[in-house]
């Protein structure tokens, strides 16, 4: 038996002035707590009650032992109790850690609207393209795309992310429409190194027949915002995530290339140190993602 359980027996024998009593409330027997007690006098060295046929009574020892272990077992109860509160509400500080671009332009509106509709709620935002730690990085839960390894984590499935081929209509104009994937070749292609990083594009044709092109160009950057800065300018065509590219093509800066074609979807996951003992304020933040990224998510959550 642990010494606070022990302490925990004594106040109680002392405050019902009954080792049966005692007994009755830790759902054990009276010599079981007779003996813990008695453990206890023969570890200190020193004897904590008197013993009579009317009950118990404290000795001077056994007094200031009693006042310590009270204030102790106290403690302990108050300590419990505020983990329980935490975990029973959403609240306290929640780290979140994401990509640059998704994280700007979908996790951050998203993230402020769960902060309104939890108060009690501090978020810390992470921002970065390359993979990381979670436990190493403090992370309490990660928005991530493309497929999971198998690991330890928890996750939770939220959506696809849709890509779209997308130039300017001043590009288009001056250099052609392409009508077919090969066509690809012979243009400009703006091309994002973190996943076209093999300068290959692959996509799906109206039949669901897989078709890959090798394309080159100008300009190659990590850096999405880049990537579609040159579309708009009419530097070439890009392969853009559509959350990317919607208020451009809404605009009218950018146009689909290659209707019909469409371009492999990346998985949308939270992911989180543990799938064990969730904590609450994790929880409520995964729930609220999910359903977040159905139909034509990016219409609605994505913020330039």
């Amino acid at each position: 038996m642990d010494r606070l359980q022990a302490m925990e027996i004594f106040v109680r024998v002392v405050e019902t002035g009954s080792f049966s009593k005692a007994a009755q409330e830790f759902a054990t027997t009276q010599p079981t707590v007779t003996k813990q007690v008695a453990a206890t006098e023969a570890r200190l060295k020193v004897r904590l009650l008197n013993r009579n046929t009317r009950g118990v009574s404290l000795t001077e020892s056994g007094a200031l032992y009693y006042e310590k272990c009270k204030s102790i077992v106290r403690d302990a109860q108050e300590a419990e109790s505020m983990v329980q509160l935490r975990q029973s509400a959403a609240q306290g500080l929640l780290r979140i850690g994401t990509s640059v671009a998704f994280g700007r332009r979908v996790v951050v509106p998203l993230a402020l609207d769960f902060m309104a509709r939890h108060p009690d709620v501090q978020v810390d935002l992470s921002f970065d393209d390359r993979y990381t730690d979670l436990v190493a990085q403090g992370l309490d839960v990660a928005v991530r795309m493309g497929k999971l390894a198998d690991s330890s984590l928890g996750a939770r499935f939220l959506g696809m992310n849709p890509w779209v081929l997308a130039a300017s209509p001043k590009y288009l104009k001056k250099h052609g429409v392409p009508r077919r994937p090969a066509d690809l070749s012979g243009h400009n292609a703006l091309v994002y190194s973190s996943v076209q990083g093999d300068d290959v594009w692959r996509l799906v044709t109206p039949k669901g027949e897989p078709v890959t092109v090798p394309v080159s160009g100008r300009l190659r950057s990590n850096n999405l915002s880049a990537v579609l800065a040159a579309a708009r300018n009419g530097l070439g065509i890009a392969a853009l995530p559509h959350y990317v590219a919607g208020d451009s093509l809404t605009s009218g800066d950018v146009v689909e290339v290659l209707r019909g074609y469409t371009l492999p979807e990346q998985e949308i996951h939270a992911v989180f140190p543990s799938p064990k003992l969730v904590p609450t304020k994790v929880q409520a933040f995964v729930a609220f993602l999910q359903g977040r990224f159905g139909g034509r998510w990016w219409e609605t959550v994505a913020k330039a």
